[in-house]
């Protein structure tokens, strides 16, 4: 597949098989996550792959919007070990969504679905994961990619609409470019 048409056809995925997803997959996974950019290469991710069953039931149940049947799941964290110092330091969340769209996109390519549930900013999904998994107070949960064998094939789309793309400078609605 190739990359733009990956890109389209990256859909969140809500029903999955019941078929496990192998290790060595996820570890492909979060090699391509490692693969993203990060600021001044500081690569601030951490990675932890859930698969066994128990802990996915306990995932599930934490996680407000995250009751899919997903046989495996990737938790992205920003080590704040690793982050930058002073105003740059949140470049973290960048650079772990990176990392997370790299997981996303790679899913697409091995033939696997996935949807991305968020934890970070919300203070208490970040406290409940970081709780689940027994993170250190210095890995912050970002946000948890479920993974699986798709039980759905969401069409390929694009959703820009002719009102949100500007050339030089923002143009206010009503005045865009025409087509």
């Amino acid at each position: 597949m190739e990359v733009c048409e990956a890109i389209y056809a990256r859909r969140s995925v809500r029903k999955f098989l019941d078929r496990p997803v192998e290790r060595e997959t996820l570890r492909e996974l979060c090699r391509l996550a490692a693969a993203a950019p990060s600021a001044v290469n500081r690569c601030p991710w951490e990675f932890i792959a859930v698969t066994d069953g128990v802990v996915m039931d306990q995932l599930r149940a934490c996680m407000n919007y995250g009751k899919y049947n997903a046989p495996a799941a990737i938790v992205v964290c920003g080590n704040m070990h690793r982050a930058l110092e002073g105003t740059a330091r949140m470049y973290w969340v960048q650079d772990a969504s990176a990392a997370m769209e790299n997981i996303l996109l790679g899913a697409i390519g091995l033939g696997l679905g996935s949807v991305w549930l968020g934890c970070y900013p919300m203070e208490h999904q970040v406290q409940v994961v970081s709780d689940l998994l027994s993170l250190p107070e210095h890995i912050i949960p970002l946000g948890i990619a479920y993974i699986g064998y798709p039980a759905e094939q969401p069409a390929p789309r694009t959703q820009l609409e002719a009102c949100q793309l500007h050339f030089e400078g923002y143009t206010p609605a009503g005045q865009e470019e025409p087509a």
